[in-house]
Protein backbone atom coordinates (compact mmCIF):
# COMPACT_ATOMS: atom_id res chain seq x y z
CA UNK A 1 0.00 0.00 0.00
CA UNK A 2 2.69 2.51 0.89
CA UNK A 3 4.73 1.35 -2.31
CA UNK A 4 1.58 2.18 -4.36
CA UNK A 5 0.50 5.50 -2.80
CA UNK A 6 4.10 7.00 -2.60
CA UNK A 7 4.05 5.74 -6.89
CA UNK A 8 1.17 7.96 -7.46
CA UNK A 9 2.40 10.73 -5.85
CA UNK A 10 5.80 10.91 -7.30
CA UNK A 11 3.58 10.19 -10.95
CA UNK A 12 1.43 13.74 -9.91
CA UNK A 13 4.25 15.52 -8.56
CA UNK A 14 5.83 14.88 -12.16
CA UNK A 15 2.84 16.03 -13.85
CA UNK A 16 2.96 20.05 -14.50
CA UNK A 17 -0.07 21.96 -12.64
CA UNK A 18 0.45 25.27 -14.58
CA UNK A 19 0.30 25.72 -18.81
CA UNK A 20 3.01 26.41 -20.34
CA UNK A 21 3.88 30.18 -21.38
CA UNK A 22 2.73 31.10 -24.83
CA UNK A 23 -0.50 28.58 -25.17
CA UNK A 24 -2.94 30.04 -26.96
CA UNK A 25 -6.94 28.79 -26.56
CA UNK A 26 -7.46 30.28 -30.33
CA UNK A 27 -7.49 26.20 -31.45
CA UNK A 28 -10.05 25.44 -29.10
CA UNK A 29 -12.29 28.15 -29.38
CA UNK A 30 -12.68 27.29 -33.32
CA UNK A 31 -13.08 23.98 -32.92
CA UNK A 32 -15.54 24.22 -30.08
CA UNK A 33 -17.45 26.94 -32.03
CA UNK A 34 -17.11 25.11 -35.70
CA UNK A 35 -18.64 21.81 -33.59
CA UNK A 36 -21.00 23.72 -31.69
CA UNK A 37 -22.43 25.75 -34.55
CA UNK A 38 -22.22 22.68 -37.25
CA UNK A 39 -24.19 19.95 -34.93
CA UNK A 40 -27.26 23.13 -34.80
CA UNK A 41 -27.11 24.01 -38.64
CA UNK A 42 -26.92 20.19 -38.48
CA UNK A 43 -30.29 19.50 -36.10
CA UNK A 44 -32.03 22.10 -37.77
CA UNK A 45 -31.98 20.63 -41.22
CA UNK A 46 -32.99 17.18 -39.86
CA UNK A 47 -36.01 18.76 -38.13
CA UNK A 48 -36.93 20.66 -41.41
CA UNK A 49 -36.65 17.00 -43.20
CA UNK A 50 -38.88 15.13 -40.68
CA UNK A 51 -41.71 17.64 -40.89
CA UNK A 52 -41.33 17.52 -44.88
CA UNK A 53 -41.41 13.77 -44.30
CA UNK A 54 -43.88 13.20 -41.91
CA UNK A 55 -46.21 15.68 -44.22
CA UNK A 56 -45.64 13.86 -47.18
CA UNK A 57 -46.18 10.37 -45.22
CA UNK A 58 -49.36 11.59 -43.72
CA UNK A 59 -51.23 10.71 -47.39
CA UNK A 60 -49.14 7.98 -48.16
CA UNK A 61 -48.48 5.69 -44.89
CA UNK A 62 -45.42 6.36 -45.11
CA UNK A 63 -42.91 6.63 -41.71
CA UNK A 64 -39.91 8.83 -41.24
CA UNK A 65 -36.43 7.27 -43.06
CA UNK A 66 -35.17 5.06 -40.28
CA UNK A 67 -31.71 6.09 -41.80
CA UNK A 68 -32.38 9.76 -40.72
CA UNK A 69 -33.19 8.99 -37.45
CA UNK A 70 -29.86 7.23 -37.09
CA UNK A 71 -27.99 10.50 -38.24
CA UNK A 72 -30.41 12.58 -35.86
CA UNK A 73 -29.09 10.21 -33.28
CA UNK A 74 -25.52 10.67 -34.67
CA UNK A 75 -26.12 14.38 -34.46
CA UNK A 76 -27.20 14.33 -31.33
CA UNK A 77 -24.19 12.45 -29.88
CA UNK A 78 -21.40 14.76 -31.26
CA UNK A 79 -23.54 17.85 -30.13
CA UNK A 80 -23.30 16.03 -26.67
CA UNK A 81 -20.08 15.79 -27.05
CA UNK A 82 -18.54 19.04 -28.30
CA UNK A 83 -20.56 20.56 -25.13
CA UNK A 84 -19.27 18.59 -22.57
CA UNK A 85 -15.70 17.90 -23.66
CA UNK A 86 -14.75 21.58 -25.37
CA UNK A 87 -15.82 23.63 -22.23
CA UNK A 88 -12.85 21.94 -19.45
CA UNK A 89 -10.73 22.90 -22.41
CA UNK A 90 -11.55 26.60 -22.34
CA UNK A 91 -11.42 26.25 -18.33
CA UNK A 92 -7.91 25.05 -18.41
CA UNK A 93 -6.93 28.15 -20.80
CA UNK A 94 -9.18 30.91 -18.69
CA UNK A 95 -7.36 29.92 -15.65
CA UNK A 96 -3.76 28.91 -17.03
CA UNK A 97 -4.10 26.09 -15.17
CA UNK A 98 -3.82 22.09 -16.28
CA UNK A 99 -6.52 19.65 -15.58
CA UNK A 100 -4.67 17.65 -13.44
CA UNK A 101 -4.60 21.07 -11.07
CA UNK A 102 -8.14 22.43 -12.32
CA UNK A 103 -9.94 19.59 -9.47
CA UNK A 104 -9.01 17.65 -6.85
CA UNK A 105 -8.19 13.68 -6.99
CA UNK A 106 -7.32 14.22 -10.77
CA UNK A 107 -11.32 14.35 -11.09
CA UNK A 108 -11.12 16.87 -13.88
CA UNK A 109 -9.01 14.85 -15.77
CA UNK A 110 -10.32 11.56 -15.28
CA UNK A 111 -13.89 13.04 -16.47
CA UNK A 112 -12.10 14.62 -19.56
CA UNK A 113 -10.17 11.14 -20.76
CA UNK A 114 -13.76 9.48 -19.91
CA UNK A 115 -15.70 11.51 -21.98
CA UNK A 116 -12.84 11.06 -25.05
CA UNK A 117 -12.87 7.67 -24.67
CA UNK A 118 -16.86 7.22 -24.27
CA UNK A 119 -18.19 9.88 -27.06
CA UNK A 120 -15.36 8.69 -29.83
CA UNK A 121 -16.68 4.80 -28.77
CA UNK A 122 -20.39 5.76 -29.85
CA UNK A 123 -19.83 8.41 -32.93
CA UNK A 124 -18.26 5.07 -34.22
CA UNK A 125 -20.59 2.95 -32.96
CA UNK A 126 -23.39 4.68 -34.33
CA UNK A 127 -21.69 4.89 -38.23
CA UNK A 128 -22.07 1.06 -37.75
CA UNK A 129 -25.19 1.14 -36.45
CA UNK A 130 -26.28 3.26 -40.25
CA UNK A 131 -23.82 1.08 -42.31
CA UNK A 132 -25.71 -1.93 -40.91
CA UNK A 133 -29.18 -0.74 -41.43
CA UNK A 134 -28.09 0.38 -45.43
CA UNK A 135 -26.85 -3.62 -45.65
CA UNK A 136 -30.31 -4.86 -44.53
CA UNK A 137 -32.26 -2.44 -46.54
CA UNK A 138 -30.41 -3.21 -49.90
CA UNK A 139 -29.21 -6.71 -49.62
CA UNK A 140 -31.64 -8.34 -47.39
CA UNK A 141 -35.06 -6.22 -48.25
CA UNK A 142 -37.76 -9.06 -47.29
CA UNK A 143 -35.99 -9.38 -43.69
CA UNK A 144 -35.55 -5.61 -43.11
CA UNK A 145 -39.12 -4.60 -43.63
CA UNK A 146 -40.70 -7.62 -41.33
CA UNK A 147 -38.03 -7.10 -38.64
CA UNK A 148 -36.70 -3.66 -39.02
CA UNK A 149 -38.52 -0.65 -37.85
CA UNK A 150 -38.02 2.67 -37.10
CA UNK A 151 -38.55 1.83 -32.78
CA UNK A 152 -35.41 -0.09 -33.13
CA UNK A 153 -33.59 2.50 -34.75
CA UNK A 154 -34.85 4.66 -31.43
CA UNK A 155 -33.64 1.63 -29.50
CA UNK A 156 -30.00 2.18 -31.16
CA UNK A 157 -29.16 5.20 -28.99
CA UNK A 158 -29.96 4.06 -25.36
CA UNK A 159 -28.27 0.68 -26.89
CA UNK A 160 -24.84 2.34 -28.40
CA UNK A 161 -24.80 4.23 -24.61
CA UNK A 162 -24.66 1.05 -22.66
CA UNK A 163 -22.40 -0.45 -24.16
CA UNK A 164 -19.72 2.14 -24.83
CA UNK A 165 -20.10 2.97 -20.95
CA UNK A 166 -19.31 -0.36 -19.52
CA UNK A 167 -16.43 -0.79 -21.97
CA UNK A 168 -15.27 2.67 -21.16
CA UNK A 169 -15.59 2.46 -17.50
CA UNK A 170 -13.21 -0.49 -17.19
CA UNK A 171 -10.02 2.30 -16.78
CA UNK A 172 -12.55 4.23 -13.81
CA UNK A 173 -11.64 0.97 -11.50
CA UNK A 174 -8.45 2.04 -11.37
CA UNK A 175 -8.11 6.37 -12.04
CA UNK A 176 -4.26 5.91 -12.56
CA UNK A 177 -4.82 4.80 -16.05
CA UNK A 178 -5.65 8.34 -16.87
CA UNK A 179 -2.40 10.20 -18.28
CA UNK A 180 -2.44 13.93 -18.41
CA UNK A 181 -0.93 15.16 -22.10
CA UNK A 182 1.38 18.15 -22.98
CA UNK A 183 0.35 20.62 -22.88
CA UNK A 184 -2.17 20.19 -20.09
CA UNK A 185 -5.12 20.54 -21.41
CA UNK A 186 -5.94 16.63 -22.63
CA UNK A 187 -5.87 13.70 -20.58
CA UNK A 188 -6.54 10.29 -22.14
CA UNK A 189 -6.01 6.60 -21.48
CA UNK A 190 -2.01 6.36 -20.27
CA UNK A 191 0.63 4.69 -22.64
CA UNK A 192 1.67 3.10 -19.36
CA UNK A 193 -1.76 0.99 -19.79
CA UNK A 194 -0.48 -0.58 -23.40
CA UNK A 195 -3.19 -3.59 -23.31
CA UNK A 196 -6.35 -1.25 -22.67
CA UNK A 197 -5.22 1.43 -24.70
CA UNK A 198 -3.77 -1.13 -27.60
CA UNK A 199 -7.77 -2.74 -27.02
CA UNK A 200 -9.24 0.66 -27.65
CA UNK A 201 -7.69 0.71 -30.53
CA UNK A 202 -8.41 -2.50 -31.93
CA UNK A 203 -11.51 -1.70 -31.85
CA UNK A 204 -12.18 1.33 -33.62
CA UNK A 205 -10.01 -0.34 -36.18
CA UNK A 206 -12.26 -3.24 -36.47
CA UNK A 207 -15.56 -0.88 -36.27
CA UNK A 208 -14.11 0.91 -39.40
CA UNK A 209 -13.41 -2.43 -41.16
CA UNK A 210 -17.19 -3.71 -40.92
CA UNK A 211 -18.37 -0.31 -41.72
CA UNK A 212 -16.30 -0.51 -44.89
CA UNK A 213 -17.21 -4.16 -45.49
CA UNK A 214 -20.79 -3.39 -45.25
CA UNK A 215 -20.44 -0.29 -47.76
CA UNK A 216 -18.73 -1.98 -50.13
CA UNK A 217 -21.90 -4.92 -49.90
CA UNK A 218 -24.36 -1.93 -50.54
CA UNK A 219 -21.98 -0.52 -53.44
CA UNK A 220 -21.90 -4.41 -55.05
CA UNK A 221 -26.12 -4.37 -54.09
CA UNK A 222 -26.66 -1.13 -56.09
CA UNK A 223 -24.52 -2.23 -59.12
CA UNK A 224 -26.96 -5.78 -59.30
CA UNK A 225 -30.11 -3.75 -59.22
CA UNK A 226 -29.02 -0.74 -62.16
CA UNK A 227 -28.21 -3.81 -64.04
CA UNK A 228 -31.44 -5.68 -63.64
CA UNK A 229 -32.99 -1.84 -64.10
CA UNK A 230 -31.76 -2.26 -67.47
CA UNK A 231 -32.55 -5.62 -68.40
CA UNK A 232 -36.17 -4.34 -67.75
CA UNK A 233 -35.70 -1.71 -70.02
CA UNK A 234 -35.32 -4.14 -72.88
CA UNK A 235 -38.31 -6.27 -71.46
CA UNK A 236 -42.08 -5.46 -71.29
CA UNK A 237 -43.21 -2.51 -70.12
CA UNK A 238 -43.86 -2.26 -66.27
CA UNK A 239 -45.34 1.35 -66.42
CA UNK A 240 -43.82 4.73 -66.53
CA UNK A 241 -45.12 4.60 -62.22
CA UNK A 242 -43.30 1.52 -61.61
CA UNK A 243 -40.05 2.56 -63.45
CA UNK A 244 -39.94 6.54 -61.68
CA UNK A 245 -40.13 4.43 -58.36
CA UNK A 246 -36.96 2.33 -59.38
CA UNK A 247 -35.73 5.22 -60.23
CA UNK A 248 -36.18 7.50 -56.87
CA UNK A 249 -35.37 4.32 -54.92
CA UNK A 250 -32.04 3.97 -56.83
CA UNK A 251 -31.19 7.80 -56.21
CA UNK A 252 -32.13 7.58 -52.38
CA UNK A 253 -30.13 4.70 -52.02
CA UNK A 254 -26.67 6.29 -54.02
CA UNK A 255 -27.13 9.18 -51.82
CA UNK A 256 -27.28 7.57 -48.03
CA UNK A 257 -24.64 5.58 -49.77
CA UNK A 258 -22.22 9.27 -50.15
CA UNK A 259 -23.03 10.08 -47.29
CA UNK A 260 -22.42 7.41 -45.70
CA UNK A 261 -18.87 6.95 -47.01
CA UNK A 262 -17.83 10.16 -46.50
CA UNK A 263 -18.71 10.04 -42.83
CA UNK A 264 -16.94 6.73 -42.53
CA UNK A 265 -13.19 8.05 -44.76
CA UNK A 266 -13.80 11.08 -42.18
CA UNK A 267 -13.81 9.14 -39.00
CA UNK A 268 -10.90 6.52 -40.56
CA UNK A 269 -8.67 9.78 -41.52
CA UNK A 270 -9.09 10.86 -37.81
CA UNK A 271 -8.80 7.78 -36.08
CA UNK A 272 -5.69 6.70 -38.36
CA UNK A 273 -3.12 8.64 -36.06
CA UNK A 274 -4.84 7.15 -32.75
CA UNK A 275 -3.68 3.79 -33.98
CA UNK A 276 -0.76 4.57 -34.90
CA UNK A 277 -0.29 6.29 -31.43
CA UNK A 278 -1.92 3.49 -29.33
CA UNK A 279 1.13 0.96 -31.20
CA UNK A 280 3.96 3.64 -30.72
CA UNK A 281 6.68 3.39 -27.80
CA UNK A 282 5.84 6.16 -25.06
CA UNK A 283 9.31 8.40 -26.02
CA UNK A 284 9.15 8.08 -29.56
CA UNK A 285 5.42 8.76 -29.71
CA UNK A 286 6.25 12.23 -27.38
CA UNK A 287 8.96 13.23 -29.22
CA UNK A 288 7.45 13.05 -32.12
CA UNK A 289 4.27 14.35 -30.58
CA UNK A 290 1.88 12.17 -32.12
CA UNK A 291 -0.03 12.33 -28.31
CA UNK A 292 -1.30 16.08 -28.94
CA UNK A 293 -1.89 14.98 -32.88
CA UNK A 294 -3.83 11.70 -32.23
CA UNK A 295 -6.15 13.30 -29.80
CA UNK A 296 -6.93 16.45 -31.59
CA UNK A 297 -7.42 14.23 -34.78
CA UNK A 298 -9.86 12.01 -32.92
CA UNK A 299 -11.82 15.06 -31.30
CA UNK A 300 -12.36 17.03 -34.93
CA UNK A 301 -14.37 14.06 -36.21
CA UNK A 302 -17.67 15.14 -34.12
CA UNK A 303 -16.51 18.66 -35.74
CA UNK A 304 -17.02 17.37 -38.82
CA UNK A 305 -19.61 15.25 -39.20
CA UNK A 306 -22.17 17.35 -39.10
CA UNK A 307 -20.32 20.01 -41.58
CA UNK A 308 -20.46 16.65 -43.97
CA UNK A 309 -24.36 16.53 -43.55
CA UNK A 310 -25.17 20.07 -43.61
CA UNK A 311 -23.24 20.98 -47.16
CA UNK A 312 -24.52 17.55 -48.77
CA UNK A 313 -27.58 18.63 -49.47
CA UNK A 314 -30.47 16.82 -51.92
CA UNK A 315 -28.86 19.59 -54.83
CA UNK A 316 -25.40 18.30 -54.02
CA UNK A 317 -25.41 14.59 -53.68
CA UNK A 318 -27.60 14.89 -56.89
CA UNK A 319 -24.93 16.90 -58.51
CA UNK A 320 -22.01 14.04 -56.96
CA UNK A 321 -24.45 11.23 -58.13
CA UNK A 322 -24.38 12.68 -61.75
CA UNK A 323 -20.50 13.41 -61.77
CA UNK A 324 -19.93 9.71 -60.53
CA UNK A 325 -22.45 8.19 -62.65
CA UNK A 326 -22.13 10.23 -65.80
CA UNK A 327 -19.36 8.26 -67.80
CA UNK A 328 -21.39 4.60 -66.32
CA UNK A 329 -24.67 5.55 -67.34
CA UNK A 330 -23.38 6.60 -71.25
CA UNK A 331 -22.09 3.35 -71.47
CA UNK A 332 -24.84 1.54 -70.02
CA UNK A 333 -27.08 3.42 -72.31
CA UNK A 334 -24.99 2.13 -75.22
CA UNK A 335 -25.12 -1.09 -74.12
CA UNK A 336 -28.73 -1.02 -73.28
CA UNK A 337 -29.74 0.19 -76.91
CA UNK A 338 -27.56 -2.26 -78.54
CA UNK A 339 -29.00 -5.08 -76.77
CA UNK A 340 -32.43 -3.91 -77.17
CA UNK A 341 -31.62 -3.39 -81.24
CA UNK A 342 -30.83 -7.04 -81.27
CA UNK A 343 -33.33 -8.40 -78.96
CA UNK A 344 -36.21 -6.52 -81.63
CA UNK A 345 -34.28 -7.76 -84.73
CA UNK A 346 -34.18 -11.01 -83.53
CA UNK A 347 -37.75 -11.07 -82.34
CA UNK A 348 -38.87 -9.68 -86.02
CA UNK A 349 -36.93 -12.71 -87.77
CA UNK A 350 -39.33 -14.78 -85.49
CA UNK A 351 -42.38 -13.41 -86.69
CA UNK A 352 -41.20 -13.59 -90.00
Amino acid sequence: MDNTSNDSQSENREEPLWLPSGESPAISSVMFTAGVLGNLIALALLVRRWRGDSGRSEGRGNSISLFHVLVTELVLTDLLGTCLISPVVLASYAQNRTLVALGPERRVCTYFAFSMTFFSLATMLMLFAMALERYLAIGHPYFYQRRVTRRSGLAVLPTIYIVSLLFCSLPLLDHWKYAQYNPGTWCFIGHKQTTYLRLYATLLLLLIIAVLACNFSVIVNLIHMHRRGRRSRCGPSLGSSHRRAERVSMAEETDHLILLAIMTITFAVCSLPFTIFAYMNENSSRKEKWDLQALRFLSINSIIDPWVFAILRPPVLRLMRSVLCCRVSLRTQEATQTSCSTQSNASKQIDL
